[in-house]
């Protein structure tokens, strides 16, 4: 399947494939989406949403028209339940079924539910541990609907923090001894919001949202150099902005992020037993801003790095590397989903 991440700005679309235990990036694209098309999470325009995934189809020259979608998980409600284990699986939806209106505070008709066996209950060995995860059904239709108007066919519809996960597993093997048992964060600056999540034991235990992210600069930009707001978008990518750009416009922006980042640590430590995190991940498109993980290292005090998900991966020849290695850090969704196909 190809892994797709609608995010508030673009349409980024990823296609692994796996030979002797090793992954291949097989393609991928990133397509600009029209301003308020997905606003707060949510797809407003799903013509033009979908016009975008066809577009971002085209350009990958991928083959392939299954697709993995995520919701949002300000739009998810995932429930840890108890049930007997020594039921059938069929027995067991159509209890949860019957009793899902105990743990979601929607009319059952209006929601999309579904669940997994997780292992055995440590409280009980007779009873098994199950993940309930649910989201309204015009939530989920309108990605199926995108991938439609795209001629792709949905395939699973995820949730963007269990992609996420997959992604984060995939890399802490990688990046450090004994990841199992460390507790790992991953500030994920997006272009108006940034996600902070916090896993112990691979699992996400913690996560909250701020209203920050790459826009900002964009605005700064627009504002100090009299641009319109694409413009400002292009000149922060491609460069050629006057000399005071960095002193003047850029270096208080990454003061500000960082400072967004340590607020973030903050809220986490108040609301848990948890006193240290051992690395911060560093994702999203402002992750790839030079020294910026050196100066939220100095502000937070926890070593910190910028996420490549692909860093271990051969590529096919139809992916241009430098262009994948530069979006790297935006793609942790879309890694993390397009990974569903090896399930």
């Amino acid at each position: 399947m190809v892994g797709i991440d609608i995010s508030a700005t673009a349409v980024k679309l990823l296609e692994l494939s796996r030979g002797g235990g090793k992954y291949r990036v097989e393609s991928y694209a990133v397509e600009p989406l029209p301003s308020n098309s997905v606003v707060d999470k949510n797809i407003n325009d799903i013509e033009a949403v979908g016009e975008a995934v066809s577009r971002a189809w085209k350009k990958s020259g991928s083959k392939t028209k299954f697709a993995v979608a995520a919701v949002a998980g300000s739009a998810v409600i995932t429930k840890m339940i108890t049930m007997p284990g020594d039921i059938s699986e069929d027995d067991m939806e159509t209890q949860i079924q019957l009793e899902a209106d105990q743990y979601i505070p929607f009319p059952l008709e209006e929601v999309a539910l579904d669940f997994e066996i997780i292992g055995q209950s440590e409280s009980n060995p007779d009873r098994v541990d199950v993940l309930l995860a649910a989201s309204r059904s015009d939530v989920v239709d309108a990605r199926v609907a995108v991938l439609d108007t795209a001629d792709l066919v949905a395939k699973v519809i995820d949730v963007e923090a269990f992609a996420l996960e997959n992604s984060v597993k995939l890399l802490a093997d990688d990046l450090f001894q004994g990841a199992q048992d460390q507790i790992i964060a991953v500030a994920d600056v997006g272009s108006s919001v940034t996600t902070f999540s916090v896993l112990e034991n691979m699992k996400i235990i913690y996560s909250r949202e701020q209203q920050f992210g790459g826009q900002q600069l964009t605005e700064d930009i627009q504002r100090r150099y009299g641009l319109s707001y694409e413009e400002a978008g292009l000149a922060k990518r491609q460069g050629g902005l006057p000399d005071n750009y960095e002193p003047e416009v850029l270096e208080p922006f990454k003061e500000s992020l960082a400072q967004q980042i340590s607020r973030a640590q903050q809220f986490f430590y108040s609301s848990s037993s948890i006193t240290n995190i051992d690395h911060l991940l560093l994702a999203g498109g402002c992750a790839s801003i030079h020294g910026i993980a050196e100066l939220v290292e100095s502000k937070i005090g926890v070593p910190t790095s910028i996420v490549n998900p692909f860093a271990n991966m051969s590529l096919s020849s139809k992916v241009p590397a430098q262009s994948l290695a530069n979006d790297a850090p935006a793609l942790m969704v879309a890694c993390g989903l397009a990974l569903r196909s090896f399930d």
